[in-house]
């Protein structure tokens, strides 16, 4: 099998993630990765096996011996290297969010259909196998109609206000950020593995440092972070550190989501409940390969990440045998084995398994949704 040709767009901390999925999969030829910086973009490169790199992400554009191009930019370059990437006729694997607004994400959407490319959004988080393996459950009825989902995404690492990221700015990231950043993780999978369309919103938003601290010195996400004071210059934050927002599904069941970015002690943590007339189900992605099942009449259960437990459709995210833990760095390596079979796939004819710009759109729509009834206080449909 002839190796398809991949550059990546972005050297922090999920470009090399992305390059380090896709060189597992055996199958990928990662030939460029492009930065903001000649050198440091060469280091970078050399580093990861990598044998042409970029200071500029337009030179790796015009390199014809590309097809895929993975954008892991800040936010708000997703539009043009997007837009570039498919004039240059390249398919697309782009990083959420896939805009800063949804006349962006529209334009992009239309743009990838018309030219005919395969696009994608990196939602990996419905790539734990037992995911997919819950969307089969209440695809399947064994939950009957849900009646209401809950949790979480929680995070530490903006807890003290001395932490910063280029997320912080809202020129970069867009007007939300916790919701935008974490918040549309936890949305898109909830839709994906209920079934269900959240028809109206109502949020709380708070921004518990309304000043930060920030380094004159570049710090990668989620490093350490141990500087002198005169390092620091005070910058004024209006994104949200935290939100709690309220769902309306169209089949009247019930939601609520909390996202917050200065939880101490959560590192990274995705939490939900679903609650159906038949049985219930809870997932914490610091645990991703044991699901719990819930029961009114009967005992409860653990439901194990184990090829000979799930359904047989399930069975090609998983790679290693029960009992042989798989986490983040494996559902980028499920998302682009589904996303580079399609490439392949000469066809084309069915429906993507992986998340598309479509889904990049609603998240868009939704997140806006969420920031207006932030803004005005009321309930607002989607």
């Amino acid at each position: 099998m002839e190796r398809l040709k991949v550059g990546v767009i972005g050297k922090g901390f999920i470009g090399p993630a992305h390059i380090e999925a896709l060189m597992r999969l055996g199958t990928i030829e990662v030939v460029a990765l492009a930065g903001t910086d000649e050198v440091e973009s060469k280091v970078k490169a050399e580093q990861l096996g990598i044998r042409e790199s970029y200071g500029n992400y337009k030179k790796l554009l015009e390199n014809k011996e590309l097809e895929v191009i993975h954008i892991c930019s800040p936010n708000n370059l997703h539009f043009p290297m997007v837009k570039e990437a498919l004039a240059a006729g390249k398919h697309v694997v782009c990083e959420k969010p896939l805009a800063i607004s949804v006349e962006e994400g529209q334009a992009l959407l239309e743009l990838a259909d018309k030219k005919g490319l395969v696009h994608a959004v990196h939602f990996n988080i419905r790539y734990y196998p037992l995911m997919r393996q819950l969307k089969m459950m209440v695809d399947k009825g064994e939950f009957g109609e849900i009646f209401a989902i809950h949790g979480s995404y929680l995070q530490d690492w903006l807890f003290y206000p001395s932490d910063y990221n280029w997320r912080l700015d809202p020129e970069l990231s867009g007007k939300s950020r916790a919701v935008a950043d974490i918040g549309s993780h936890w949305i898109d999978l909830i839709e994906y593995v209920s079934g269900l369309r959240i028809n109206e919103v109502f949020a709380d938003f708070a921004t518990f440092h309304k000043t930060r601290k920030k380094p004159l010195k570049p710090l990668e996400t989620y490093a350490g972070k141990l500087l002198k004071p005169e390092d620091y210059q005070d910058i004024n934050i209006d994104t949200e550190d935290y939100a709690t927002v309220l769902f309306r599904f169209k089949n009247e069941a019930k939601g609520v989501m909390t996202v917050n970015q200065v939880a101490a002690g959560r590192k990274n943590r995705l939490y939900f409940e679903m609650d159906g007339s038949k049985k219930s189900a809870a997932w914490d992605s610091e645990a991703p390969n044991q699901m719990w099942i819930g029961r009114r009449d009967g005992n409860n259960e653990i439901l194990m990440k184990d090829p000979a437990l799930v359904y047989p459709e399930c069975t090609n995210l998983i790679d290693y045998p029960g009992g042989h833990n798989e986490g983040f760095p494996d559902t980028l390596k499920q998302i682009f084995k589904e996303i580079y079979s399609y490439i392949r796939d000469s066809n084309r004819n069915s429906t993507p398994p992986f998340p598309t710009f479509k889904d990049g759109l609603r998240e868009l729509v939704l997140g806006e949704k969420i920031l207006e009834s932030s803004d005005s206080e009321k309930w607002v449909k989607i």
